[in-house]
C-alpha cells in the first residue's frame, strides 16, 4: 500500500479522499487550536507513528457513533486521528461523570464539550448522546467500557447501537492496536521517546436493524475483523512478534 501524510505527521493510504476542513469544529479555538496541537505535539515528541486506514468512513459532515476497542489510556488520543485527516473533525468522548467531578480536569472535559455519563441515570446519558449525534456532531465511546487486559475485545455493552439508531446516525466501528505498548492497565508506562508505532483501522457503518443485541453482535464481529487485520499488517510492516507479547 502507497501512503502519504496527512494532518501534518499521519500515515494514510494515498488514495484517502481529500475533504474540505469542517465548517464549525475546525475553528473551535481550545480544542481544535490548542488541545489538538498539544496532543500531536507529544506524540511527536515520544516518536509514536501513526497510520490511519479507513478514514474515508467517517463522514465530513452530520454526526456519526465512533466505537472503538480499548487496550491503553491513549486510546482517547488516537480516537482523534481519524476525525482530524478528515477534515479536522472533532470527537466529543463520552466519558464518566466522575472524571468531571474532578477540578482541573473537569473543567478541561467541559470545554471540549465532552458528555459527561452519570452511571445512575442511564436513560438521560443515552439522551444526551442522542442529541449531540442529531446536532452532527461525532460522539466516541468504548462499547467494551474498560481497558482490555488481554487485548482482545471484551464482551460489549449494547449502548452504542442504542445510541446510533436512536439518532440516526452511522455507527462506526474502529480499532486501534499499538496503544497498549505505551501506557495500558497493570504494565509499566513508556511515556519517554519510545518510538511505538500504531495503527487505527476504521471500517464501514454498521446496519443497526433489528434488536440492539443483534447489531451489538454485528458490531462485535466487524471490529474483530478490523482488529485481526490491524494486527496482521502491524506484525507484517514491524514484526514478527512472538505469541504472549504485549
Amino acid at each position: 500500500m502507497r501512503y502519504r501524510i496527512a494532518g501534518g505527521q499521519f500515515r494514510v493510504p494515498a488514495d484517502l479522499p481529500e475533504v474540505d476542513n469542517h465548517p464549525v469544529e475546525s475553528g473551535e479555538r481550545f480544542y481544535n487550536g490548542f488541545v489538538i496541537r498539544v496532543l500531536k505535539a507529544v506524540l511527536r515528541a515520544q516518536g509514536i507513528a501513526v497510520t490511519v486506514v479507513g478514514a474515508e468512513h467517517l463522514p465530513a459532515t452530520g454526526g456519526a457513533l465512533l466505537a472503538m476497542n480499548h487496550t491503553g489510556y491513549y486510546d482517547f488520543i488516537f480516537g482523534e486521528i481519524p476525525g482530524h485527516v478528515r477534515g479536522r473533525r472533532l470527537v466529543r468522548f463520552m466519558a464518566k461523570k466522575e472524571v468531571f467531578d474532578t477540578p482541573v480536569v473537569g473543567a478541561i472535559m467541559k470545554s471540549m464539550d465532552h458528555a459527561s455519563v452519570d452511571r445512575d441515570k442511564g436513560a438521560s446519558s443515552v439522551e444526551e448522546a442522542i442529541r449531540r449525534l442529531r446536532d452532527g456532531q461525532i460522539v466516541g465511546i468504548f462499547p467494551e467500557a474498560t481497558i482490555s487486559r488481554s487485548f482482545e475485545l471484551k464482551e460489549f455493552k449494547t449502548g452504542a447501537a442504542r445510541i446510533a439508531a436512536g439518532a440516526g446516525v452511522p455507527l462506526i466501528p474502529m480499532v486501534t492496536w499499538g496503544s497498549q505498548r505505551i501506557w495500558t492497565k497493570g504494565r509499566k508506562k513508556h511515556l519517554g521517546r519510545s518510538n511505538v508505532p500504531v495503527f487505527i483501522h476504521v471500517g464501514a457503518p454498521v446496519d443497526t436493524s433489528g434488536t440492539p443485541e443483534e447489531a451489538t453482535a454485528r458490531l462485535k464481529s466487524v471490529m474483530s475483523e478490523l482488529l485481526a487485520d490491524a494486527r496482521a499488517a502491524y506484525d507484517a510492516e514491524y514484526g514478527p512478534f512472538e505469541d504472549g507479547l504485549y
